[in-house]
């Protein structure tokens, strides 16, 4: 299972980092991947991570994310710096590619002033 947190309301501008709790998968080995699905759109891949630490990014958001992880605690981090109304959205973490039963509710990101 994949249990993402840390979403909530931002001003334009603002920062917030978003976490992903594994369990009861062989965490390092896959890569792992945020995506996003804001009202009305198509959930869309924000970024990844290998299990070795490169990572790539929607060009939406290059520049002003990282994502990073810490397999020790099987965790997927999304730092998301000088946000955007436009970046509002629940995000969901997911193994890349994505697996169907590792969806969860994801968390909510609201950027508003």
């Amino acid at each position: 299972q994949l249990q993402a947190f840390g979403g909530g309301l931002v001003q334009p501008g603002g920062s917030l980092r978003l976490s992903c709790v594994a369990s009861g998968i062989a965490f390092s080995i896959r890569a792992m991947s945020w995506y996003r699905q804001a009202p009305g759109k198509q959930r869309e891949l924000v970024a990844i991570v290998t299990g070795s630490g490169s990572t790539d990014y929607a060009d939406s958001v290059k520049g002003r994310f990282l994502v990073s992880r810490d397999n020790a605690k099987k965790t997927v981090y999304l730092q998301m710096n000088s946000l955007k109304p436009e970046d509002g959205a629940v995000y969901y973490c997911n193994t890349f590619p994505a697996v169907t039963d590792y969806w969860g509710q994801g968390t909510l990101v609201t950027v508003s002033s």
